[in-house]
Parts: C-alpha cells; sequence; structure tokens
C-alpha cells in the first residue's frame, strides 16, 4: 500500500493496489437469510478488520482538527465509527493531524468530481422524472421509473470513475450503488441502503481510487451530496422509511450523517448539544454543520413539537458535550443498525467486502 506521499503525488490511473493484479471479482449477492446467518456477517471482512484501510476521527483535545487515520486493519462499516481512543487502543495505526477546511474547499481532486458529476446526474434524473397523479399519497410510483434508469445506466456512472485497469470491478461496484437508493419494490429507503452507498465509497477505496487524501472530502462533499441526492428522492416520491421505529428511532431514513456530523462539532466554541433543538440556531449554521442539516431537513417534514415527533433527539440534547454524544451514537449504530437481522438482511457480498472471515 502506498505511502500519503506516494498517494499525493500519483493519480489513480498510474498505479494499481497490488492485490488486483490476480484478483477475480464477482457481482456481490445476499448470504445473509435467517437470524442464524448474523454470526457469519459479525465475523465476515465486512466487520472484522482486513487488509487496506482509511478512517476519520475527530480528537477532542483539538479544536477544529481532524485525525486521519491509515491502518492495516480494516472494515468500513464497523471499525470506522470506533472512537479515535478505542482504535488506538486496539491497533497500531499511522496518524497525520490537518487542519479541517470548510467543506466547499475540499475535494478538487478528479475522482471526488467524478463522484459529484455522478451524483449530479442522479439529481437531474430526479428532475426529469415527474411524479405521477395517484390516490396513495405515499410511495409515488415514478420513482420506480427513475431507479430503472438508474439500474440500467449505473455501470456507465460507475466505469466514469474506473480507470480502464480496473474496468472488471465496474459490475461489483455498481452493485453496492444500485443498492444505495431505496427499494424499488417497497419505494422506501432506510439506513440499509445508507450503509450500501458506504459500501460503495469502501469498494472505491479498496482498489485506489480514493485515496488518503480524499477523506474529508469523501465525508463532507461526497457523502454530504449523497444526502442531498436521497432527501430529494425522500420528499419528491414521497418515499416511506425502511424499518423506521417511529418516534422511538433517531431518524426516519439516516444514521451516519449523525455521527460525521457530531464528530464535527466537537469542541464547538460556540455550538452545544442543545443548540440543535433551537430553530433559529439551526436556520444560521445548517449550511456549515452535517448534523444541524440533519435537524433542518427533519423538522421540514415532520410537524408538532420536536419532542414529540423525534423524542430520541430531543434527549440526546439534554447531553453535555458533542464527544458524548458521538460516543453514544457510535454506539447506538452498532446495535441499531449492523447487529440488527431486518437491516443487514439485505447486504450483499461480494470478492471486495465478502462474507468469508477473516483469516488471522
Amino acid at each position: 500500500w502506498a505511502t500519503a506521499d506516494a498517494q499525493s503525488r500519483s493519480s489513480p490511473e498510474d498505479e494499481l493496489v497490488p492485490f488486483l493484479s490476480n484478483h477475480t471479482f464477482m457481482v456481490p449477492k445476499k448470504e445473509i437469510n435467517m437470524v442464524s446467518d448474523m454470526s457469519k456477517w459479525k465475523r465476515s471482512q465486512v466487520v472484522e478488520p482486513d487488509p487496506v484501510g482509511i478512517y476519520i476521527f475527530e480528537d477532542p483535545t483539538l479544536s477544529s482538527s481532524v485525525y486521519i487515520i491509515q491502518e492495516k486493519n480494516f472494515s468500513l462499516l464497523h471499525e470506522v465509527y470506533n472512537t479515535y481512543e478505542s482504535v488506538k487502543r486496539e491497533r497500531g495505526m499511522c496518524i497525520e493531524i490537518v487542519s479541517c477546511p470548510h467543506p466547499r474547499s475540499l475535494g478538487k481532486e478528479q475522482p471526488i468530481e467524478k463522484l459529484m458529476a455522478l451524483l449530479n446526474t442522479m439529481d437531474r434524473w430526479i428532475d426529469e422524472t415527474p411524479p405521477v397523479d395517484q390516490p396513495s399519497r405515499f410511495g409515488n410510483k415514478a420513482y420506480r421509473t427513475w431507479y430503472a434508469r438508474l439500474e440500467k445506466e449505473a455501470e456507465n456512472l460507475v466505469s466514469s470513475i474506473i480507470p480502464e485497469n480496473r474496468s472488471q470491478a465496474v459490475p461489483e461496484v455498481a452493485t453496492y450503488l444500485k443498492e444505495s437508493v431505496g427499494n424499488s419494490t417497497r419505494i422506501d429507503y432506510g439506513t440499509g441502503h445508507e450503509a450500501a452507498f458506504a459500501a460503495f465509497l469502501c469498494c472505491l477505496c479498496k482498489i485506489g481510487i480514493l485515496k488518503l487524501d480524499d477523506q474529508l472530502a469523501i465525508v463532507f462533499k461526497v457523502f454530504n451530496r449523497y444526502l442531498e441526492v436521497m432527501r430529494k428522492l425522500q420528499k419528491v416520491y414521497r418515499m416511506e422509511p425502511a424499518g423506521s421505529q417511529g418516534v422511538w428511532g433517531l431518524d426516519d431514513f439516516q444514521f451516519l450523517p449523525f455521527i460525521w456530523g457530531s464528530s464535527q462539532l466537537i469542541d464547538h466554541p460556540q455550538l452545544e448539544p442543545r443548540h440543535f433543538v433551537d430553530e433559529k440556531v439551526v436556520n444560521e449554521n445548517y449550511q456549515e454543520y452535517m448534523f444541524l442539516e440533519c435537524i433542518k431537513f427533519i423538522t421540514e417534514m415532520k410537524t408538532g413539537p420536536f419532542a414529540e415527533h423525534s423524542n430520541q433527539l430531543w434527549n440526546i440534547s439534554a447531553v453535555p458535550s458533542w464527544s458524548k454524544v458521538n460516543q453514544g451514537l457510535i454506539r447506538m449504530y452498532r446495535v441499531e443498525c449492523l447487529e440488527k437481522f431486518p437491516v443487514i438482511q439485505h447486504f450483499k457480498f461480494g470478492s471486495l467486502l465478502p462474507i468469508q472471515p477473516v483469516q488471522h
């Protein structure tokens, strides 16, 4: 695996991740079919560490700084959400501290720009596929037309990001993109689809398209743009929440932006957790902070007192610090998403994110 210096000087087209030279790609498929299969999930290379990885964590002791962490042990869908100290305690790593720039200044590198163009195309297709008149208020059937277009064009979209020398990876990686936008039969969306987009980004990291220097842009630019497109889908087609716990869930649709968004606010000089239930504060700051943008969307989609329609978040607003909020959300994500059969049963496994356990 190349060093940070080498990565910053070379382009994805110039280098090939060593294991790819004799790698056999495959179209991902479901492997978790019953509750007893969850043990395979917990031992798999998606959850357990595998050979290549890049993580982002906020350091609560440093104002406006972010740890970018590269280590040999890697699993995006689980360990990426650990706190910095817990990961440091478990295994050795190389750490570089950088200042956290404004999200709009991030990601001028070609792969990031190509990902943004891909998401912009998906956004444009929504405009070109207006909702249809139908008796049912929710689950507009025009979504199925939009999804069919994505299903047909997904590999072409992904081919625009992956260079020719890695083109065999396209069908495998494109599967996670298709899985990340909701279910066309039920016309719903939830945290399992969100996890599929994280897996999509993970695969791009594993085949060397995304680099160490891209990581802030991956979260605050690419993932943020993905959220914008998903929110537009949810609003335009009135998508149902997949597996929502209603008032007792954190949010009907998303979870990861609350984790990354709370990290972004750790040690903020003015904004405290109690402020995110203040409408004025949210309106003044939501464009700068991922967590507050989530709150803004919730208040646009739901009516009534915040404490009634989002009771979990209301309770979280009483937590004294963002670092405690962040740690609590990480624990909650493991329990409510990563360890729940209704969520994980839909995850698909391939050669890059295999069901096989790690060979220690």
